[in-house]
Parts: C-alpha cells; sequence; structure tokens
C-alpha cells in the first residue's frame, strides 16, 4: 500500500503545481471581490450628499474612464447629472471651473 499525505480535509494533499493554481484562482478571486466591492462604494460615492460636486464628478469620471466634456451641451451632461444626483447647473458650474482654471495655467505659462 502506498503513503499518500492527507490535508486537513482528508484528501490527499496538493502537487505543489496543484498549489500554485489553487493559490492564483484564491487570489484571483479575492481581487474581483475586492474590485467589486470597491466599485459598489464607487458608485455610492458618487451620488453621496457628502461629497461636492467636484469629487462626485471626479469619482464618476474615474468609474467610466470618461472625462468630463468641455461643452455645456454635450449629451453627456445629462447623464453626468442623473449618475451623481447633481443638477445640469451643477455639472456646468464644474466645468466652468475647470475651463477657468485651465485657462489660468495656460496664461500662467505663457508668463501672463
Amino acid at each position: 500500500m502506498q503513503y499518500k499525505p492527507t490535508g486537513s480535509n482528508g484528501r490527499p494533499a496538493a502537487t505543489p503545481g496543484e498549489d500554485l493554481t489553487t493559490d492564483f484562482r484564491a487570489r484571483q478571486i479575492h481581487q474581483q471581490a475586492e474590485t467589486a466591492e470597491r466599485r459598489k462604494l464607487d458608485l455610492a460615492e458618487q451620488s453621496s450628499k457628502l461629497k461636492s460636486a467636484e469629487e462626485r464628478i471626479r469619482i464618476w469620471e474615474r468609474l467610466h474612464e470618461v472625462i468630463l466634456p468641455k461643452d455645456p451641451a454635450h449629451r453627456l451632461v445629462d447623464i453626468i447629472a442623473a449618475d451623481t444626483g447633481l443638477t445640469i447647473a451643477d455639472i456646468r458650474d464644474e466645468q466652468g471651473r475647470r475651463a477657468a482654471h485651465k485657462a489660468a495655467s495656460v496664461a500662467a505659462a505663457a508668463g501672463g
């Protein structure tokens, strides 16, 4: 009779190759769960009344990997407003704030 070591569950112990596969799968499952949990939290934060309009829009941009359009009439303005719980005016205010900030940065870089 050949001796086969068993794990704590009574099954034969895994070979080293199986351990790596199991560890990889476990890490992958854990990472997917963490990613899903982070997305869930981000979705809640993008419409949180505790966050500023700028923060909510930045969260929305990160989640959707899209930047806030510069055009106030862009179709994404309505979608961003709905997803973040902000008004269209809030979104346009952030567009204006960003445009002013960029203009100031360009003027400073030009020396003027």
